[in-house]
């Protein structure tokens, strides 16, 4: 299983142009993918709302470029746009393999007063994936407000423990097709995306710290894959949000203890100027 997380930008690149094929295309030239994880993506927010865009409904373009794939969507701003209909803003998931359930998870936004924020969301896919269901899940957590972005941690690890009480302990009480009809958790959880911290922050030790019931521990993929190696560099190599400012690692991909020993790879796209961000590719064994 292939697995890429980007954060797109809105599909801006370096150079400004605005251009949902050179994702694609930039993502097949990484790898043949099997699942596409996404943030930042955009639905009638011309510019100068969001520089270069001219309003594309991204979710369905970057869909329609992607036959053959199940495309789901996570949208966690939805506005009134100035032309009287609404815009949106997100992520998305997009899933070769087929996709059993899906869930949309609402993170908090506690009132932080003076500080910038928007709604955030954790797209959840479960993914009938060679050696069984994984729920892949993917989110975008707060840029400027650190008292959000904690609580969208802790509630990550809430969402992920719910999800992994339901596979160790759940039954199945409805199977006739209804909304009730009951869909079997699996415990092999992927949970990835641009997290805006760094690996010294708090919000990263958080994330892998174990829990006090019967939830199997988070790992750093990365760590995994290259143990005692500086993370790779994700964000600002190329398009720097303070000219005179380091190169950030800020775009994860945490896997349950049930994946810890089928990490095969991962490794972060360097080359790829088609975004701000740097794409992360995760290779499992069946």
């Amino acid at each position: 299983m292939k697995l890429i997380t980007w954060n797109v930008q809105w599909c801006r690149g370096v150079d400004l142009k605005v251009d949902p094929a050179r994702i694609v295309s930039e993502a097949k030239r990484i790898a043949d993918f099997d699942v596409l994880c996404l943030q930042e993506i955009a639905d009638n927010f011309p510019g100068p709302d969001l520089a270069g865009s001219a309003g594309e409904d991204q979710f369905t373009l970057l869909a329609s470029l992607l036959p053959g794939y199940t495309a789901i969507p996570g949208v966690a701003v939805d506005q009134p746009a100035k032309n009287g209909g609404r815009r949106r803003f997100g992520n998305m998931i997009v899933s070769r393999f087929p996709v059993r359930q899906v869930y949309r998870h609402l993170l908090p936004y506690p009132c932080d007063p003076g500080v910038a924020g928007m709604p955030r969301i954790a797209l959840e896919a479960v993914v009938g994936a060679p050696g069984g269901d994984i729920r892949v899940i993917t989110t975008h957590l707060e840029y400027y407000s650190a008292l959000q972005r904690m609580a969208q941690v802790e509630e990550l690890r809430t969402i992920y423990a719910d999800g992994h009480a339901h596979a160790r302990d759940g039954r199945v009480t409805m199977s006739d097709g209804s909304p009730f009809q009951t869909f079997v958790r699996p415990k092999a959880t992927i949970i990835t995306g641009d997290c805006n911290f760094e690996p010294d922050a708090p919000e990263y030790a958080r994330m892998l710290m174990p829990f006090i019931d019967a939830t199997a521990p988070l790992h750093d993929a990365w760590q995994l894959a290259h143990p005692g190696t500086p993370h790779a560099a994700t964000f600002c190599i190329y398009q720097k949000t303070d000219p005179s400012g380091a190169e950030l690692h800020c775009d994860f991909i945490f896997v349950s203890d049930e994946l810890r020993t089928r990490v095969r790879a991962l490794t972060v796209d360097q080359r790829t100027q088609a975004s701000d961000h740097q794409p992360v590719l995760l290779t499992l064994e069946p």
